[in-house]
């Protein structure tokens, strides 16, 4: 393994990021999404099982690649938060829908102080980068957890920043598609600001394995309503969401 990442666009903001990429046969996103991550910061592949060469698609690019035989969106993202050493921690898809090169007005807000952590609301750029049913399921999904925390946030994607040492006392414990939805409430219980963006959101690199299909919607949809059922951890009054 190696520990530096490829060549990208320039981070303004002087610090040490680790960026989580969680990994299912991407062998054809890898190239461009590894090329955007910023200057300076590690990219940390997650292999989940591939089996199209990702793993060493993404070492000769530079990244340091993880293997997670455990199946599951939450068990890739969370041995990845585990391998990272940086003080901030970011999660992006590894499939080419979303920008790397996004995140670091995400960090530069979290580490100014502005946000305990921030997600990124995924607005489609093409028809078909975003399937019907699963933008109902994320409607859905975000109304409840409105209910259950008080967040006002639109949307649970993937791309997110946060401190490392704050991820990880969260103890976050689901490994399938609840694994986002579980570090949003777990964070609204422990009090933290959570701060909501627009991002641009492009048609996926291959198929989707989780909402390109009503069955693997509906699975994540279940994942995340057990999610929302557990019960609030005692914490300080909580802080409503920050959209912008």
């Amino acid at each position: 393994m190696t520990e530096t990442s490829s060549a990208s666009p320039s981070a303004p903001c002087a610090v040490t990021v680790d960026v989580v990429l969680p990994c299912l046969d991407e062998a054809e996103a890898l190239p461009w999404v590894l090329a955007r991550i910023p200057d300076g910061w590690r990219a940390v592949v997650v292999d989940n099982g591939s089996s199209d060469g990702s793993p060493d698609v993404a070492r000769a690019l530079g990244a340091t690649v993880v293997h997670e035989p455990r199946r599951g969106f939450g068990a890739a993202c969370h041995a990845g938060l585990l391998a990272a050493e940086a003080e901030f921690v970011c999660f992006c898809d590894c499939d080419a829908s979303l920008d790397p090169a996004d995140l670091v007005r995400y960090v530069r807000e979290v580490a100014d102080g502005t946000a305990d952590l921030v997600l990124g609301r995924r607005r489609p750029q093409k028809l078909g980068a975003w399937p019907l049913h699963a933008r109902a399921g994320n409607l859905a999904l975000a109304r409840m957890l409105r209910r259950r925390t008080g967040l006002r946030l639109h949307d649970l994607g993937p791309l997110r920043a946060a401190r490392r040492e704050a991820l990880l006392e969260l103890a976050l414990t689901d490994r399938r598609s609840g694994y986002p939805l579980q570090m949003v409430v777990r964070a609204a219980d422990a009090g933290w600001r959570v701060a909501e963006h627009d991002v641009a959101y492009r048609p996926r690199a291959g198929k989707s394995k989780v909402t390109g299909t009503w069955r693997g919607t509906w699975q994540a949809v279940h994942d995340m309503r057990q999610v929302l059922a557990e019960r609030p951890a005692p914490a300080p009054a909580r802080t409503a969401a920050v959209a912008r």
